[in-house]
């Protein structure tokens, strides 16, 4: 969910480690002064008689300190956008831990996607705070039960995407002027109307933001965006991250590694083993083949499609629901669901279209009957505006997936082959292996993934689904399989 107020944000300041030598009561002053500092009259005095307690032997230091701490002390308070990429084994209640973590503290989740499979689930949520708290977070995300790493990408280099379905007022002689945009940020037309126009969008937060600033003199209607997923950028040579993986897979990549004793496969410059935590990749595990014919849990076309296929209805239900942008609001919603244990299926939040409210779009299994109730349920919150079950309605859905596949010179142009296949782009590249980035639904994602599992996949990072209602009125799951006249 987007930033409502930089109030909502910042934890309470915690002063700075006591330095040896100097008095107890003199840190604080300079840590509690509000924006960092304090009046130079009282922080000479404080480091004066603290150098005095001290038996002289910082005699030399108070011009150095009264400079440097106020300076260090903003530099570690200073609040700034982290991107926390939470790894977990999947179960019912997950999110709403998580979410709990950062309600609890007080912090309002800009955006989280959940890339949900059979028995894995990776979050992306982005954040505002300090460092130090941050970490504490983090600390506090890793002592959950079922959480098997928590990392956090903001100070690495990284591929980062989300996705936006935008549903414009449109009329008729308007359109050819959308359309020239559509082509400059290599926008998807998903549906069209008479009055309407939905596109869907793919790329960097930046390109987001320019998206809806140049579409908003048309009139947005509805938005619906994803939680930014990321990957880390591959480095090159033997001291990369998934280097060991990808050379199990292909040996001539050690070959055609320089005969240098610093970028060695079996050791690092101090001598040691160079195994990094994750050698044998955090795959993000594939569906076998064998499980087709079972109900996946965590896919969103699990369960019965038709009421009349069985007896009991039940089916994956898509749900819209617009609330106020304010901390612990995900965590309130998502308790919802874990107090009647329901099971989320997918789950994507982000900005709506309106300033202060966001989008939550899930995907949960139930019967009719049980999908009033819980609806029910939900318009009893305070926070909550609107709730809307468009299972039975024409939509548009889509989903957005980041790949890491490990590749050799000829495994890289079949893998680009595959990839133009399915337009999937590659946005990242490196000697030993290539990111690539799809959009579509469910099925388009699960495709691939089964065609680039036996090159060895390093990472997949996927956003939950986000949904539109299509204005047109087709719906486009009953057009597949029927040939087209001549």
């Amino acid at each position: 969910m987007s930033v409502a107020s930089s109030h909502h944000l910042r934890p309470s300041p915690a002063g700075p480690a006591r330095r040896p030598g100097f008095a107890a009561a003199a840190a604080p002053r300079v840590a509690l002064r509000p924006g960092g500092a304090s009046p130079p009259s009282r922080g000479r005095c404080a480091v004066a008689a603290a150098a005095s307690g001290a038996g002289g032997e910082a005699a030399s230091a108070p011009a150095a300190v009264t400079a440097v701490a106020p300076a260090a002390a903003a530099a570690r308070d200073k609040v700034r956008r982290h991107t926390i990429s939470v790894f977990v084994g999947d179960e019912s209640g997950m999110i709403n831990r998580i979410a709990g973590v950062f309600a609890r503290r007080g912090y309002n989740i800009e955006s989280l996607a959940v890339g949900l499979n059979k028995d894995k689930a990776l979050f992306t949520i982005v954040v505002s705070g300090t460092d130090k708290v941050l970490n504490q977070v983090i600390e506090q995300l890793n002592k959950l039960v079922n959480v098997l790493s928590v990392e956090d990408l903001s100070k690495e280099p990284q591929v980062e995407r989300e996705l936006m379905l935008i549903k414009l007022n449109v009329k008729p002689d308007q359109r050819p002027e959308v359309m020239v945009l559509v082509d400059i940020f290599r926008a998807k037309v998903v549906d069209i109307s008479d009055t309407t126009l939905t596109l869907e969008v793919a790329g960097d937060p930046g390109k987001i933001a320019a998206v809806q600033r140049n579409l908003r003199k048309f009139g947005i209607k509805e938005i619906c965006r994803t939680g930014k997923i990321a990957l880390r950028r591959e480095k090159i040579g033997a001291t990369a991250r998934f280097w060991r993986f990808s050379a199990a897979s292909y040996p001539d990549l050690i070959e055609a590694l320089p005969k240098n004793p610093l970028t060695s496969v079996n050791r690092t410059v101090n001598g040691s083993l160079d195994q990094p935590s994750n050698a044998g990749g955090d795959v993000y595990p594939v569906e076998p083949y064998e499980s087709l014919s079972m109900n996946q849990v965590l896919d969103a076309h699990w369960g019965v499609l038709d009421d009349d296929d069985d007896s009991t209805g039940l089916r994956s239900h898509t749900l819209s629901i617009l609330v106020n942008d304010c901390p612990g609001v995900l965590n309130i919603v998502t308790g919802v669901f874990a107090r009647r244990g329901y099971n989320i299926q997918s789950l994507a939040v982000g900005p709506a279209e309106k300033e202060g409210i966001s989008r939550i779009t899930t995907v949960v299994p139930g019967t009719n009957e049980s999908i009033e109730k819980l609806v029910q349920q939900l318009y009893k919150l305070i926070d909550v505006h609107e709730v809307h079950d468009i299972t039975h309605l024409p939509f548009s859905e889509r989903e957005l997936m980041l790949i890491k596949v490990s590749v050799n010179t000829a495994a890289r142009r079949e893998i680009l082959d595959i990839a133009e296949i399915f337009r999937a782009k590659p946005v990242d590249v490196s000697d030993h292996t290539v990111t690539l980035q799809l959009s579509g639904d469910l099925n388009k994602m699960v495709a691939l993934q089964r065609l680039l599992e036996h090159y060895g996949i390093c990472e997949v990072a996927r956003t939950g689904r986000v949904a539109l209602v299509r204005e047109s009125g087709v719906d486009s799951k009953y057009l597949r399989g029927f040939s087209l006249p001549l």
